[in-house]
């Protein structure tokens, strides 16, 4: 019975994603605006000179276009890439701190430079990511998502000034708004607090989806309606957590953190959804998706789902990937790219599904049920 629900695994999987790899070319929303963690950064944290958590250097970028690190904490694309790509854009929206920059080099003039990086989120949006962060502000040394957030409010304030605020409020509305958050939050929790008792982990997951509400909130009243957001991973069943456990297995109460805050977060958007007129929403189940590859690996040709492909020690795990770090061959067969992140073959696959692939890897709707919503 295992055997066959594994094989129907492997074929749904598998038609889902050829099926989402078909989209069409030309953007099907106006703009993306990306918020959260490592998992969705696409070089933010490369214009932060006192952070440690960067991925600018080798073997980071080997397999992204010109080979070359990009600020991914992967060998090349990410999840937030290949959705983008679904949706017809050439690629994740760039950093924001890049437009940033960018357009100081251009002029000393602030008020140049801010209708630059306007002008270029009014065609594709930006991405505020940064590696570190968590929902919570206390989570991380990077750009919290407080800070995110107020990024996009001033980007939105000096869109405003150049376009009618109906057309800017049209914009928003018909944007997708993609969150990627949590997994720091709950490594920082695990520990602070190897053994947690239930009081100690309700009170956690009440704060993280009573922070998480305010987020949105705000960037509901910031104009944004449609949220694709991705859960929180096993992150118990990377190689750094596996490579700390003596068994080497999956650190299952971390795992059950995550998914203790994944219900919170599904009931929080069900709440939301009615409470905040014209708000839609699209919850992709990286918690559900993961396991099932980890199970499956062969559904999305990997091979090796244990290891990281680039690091040192235990697992592959127990250093991070450095210049001088062990890395794999053939990163298409491996599950993790590093001690944390996914390699672009595992987000290749997650993105896809994410976007147009089987129910049970998300909830309510597809994310391409709702950029046609």
């Amino acid at each position: 019975m295992a055997v066959r629900r594994a094989a129907a695994l492997h074929r749904m999987l598998l038609v889902a994603a050829a099926a989402a790899a078909s989209v069409a070319a030309g953007a099907k929303v106006p703009a993306m605006y990306v918020f959260g963690d490592s998992t969705a950064d696409v070089g933010n944290n490369d214009y932060l000179p006192w952070s440690i958590a960067r991925a600018d250097f080798p073997h980071n970028g080997v397999d992204f276009p010109g080979g070359k690190p990009t600020g991914r904490f992967s060998n090349g694309l990410i999840g937030v890439d290949f959705i983008a790509i679904a949706m017809g854009f050439s690629r994740s929206p760039p950093a924001y701190l890049s437009l940033m920059a960018n357009a100081a080099n251009s002029s000393s003039e602030v008020t140049r430079s801010m209708t630059v990086a306007a002008a270029a989120a009014y065609t594709a949006g930006a991405n505020f990511a940064s590696g570190g962060s968590g929902l919570l502000d206390s989570t991380g040394s990077t750009i919290s998502m407080t800070q995110q957030i107020e990024y996009f409010s001033d980007l939105k304030g000096q869109m405003s000034t150049r376009l009618s605020v109906d057309r800017v409020s049209a914009l928003m509305s018909k944007s997708i708004f993609l969150i990627s958050a949590g997994s720091n939050d709950a490594f920082d929790f695990f520990s602070q607090n190897r053994s947690p008792d239930s009081t100690a982990i309700q009170q956690f997951s009440e704060a993280m989806i009573s922070t998480y509400d305010s987020h949105v909130k705000a960037l509901y009243n910031l104009g944004a309606w449609k949220f694709a957001v991705i859960n929180v991973a096993p992150i118990g069943c990377c190689p750094y957590l596996r490579s700390q456990n003596p068994t080497g297995e999956c650190v299952e109460p971390l795992n059950q953190l995550a998914k203790s805050l994944n219900d919170g977060i599904r009931d929080l958007f069900n709440n939301l959804s009615s409470e905040m007129k014209g708000m839609k929403y699209s919850i992709s189940s990286a918690y559900e998706l993961l396991s099932s590859l980890i199970k499956n690996p062969h559904a999305a040709g990997l091979e090796e789902v244990k290891s990281a492909c680039c690091g040192g020690g235990r697992f592959n795990a127990e250093r991070g990937c450095i210049p001088s770090s062990s890395c794999c061959s053939d990163r298409s067969k491996y599950l993790f790219w590093d001690l944390l992140h996914p390699t672009q073959a595992t987000y290749k696959f997650a993105g896809l599904v994410f976007y147009d692939g089987p129910a049970q890897f998300f909830s309510p709707i597809s994310i391409k049920q709702l950029v046609e919503a």
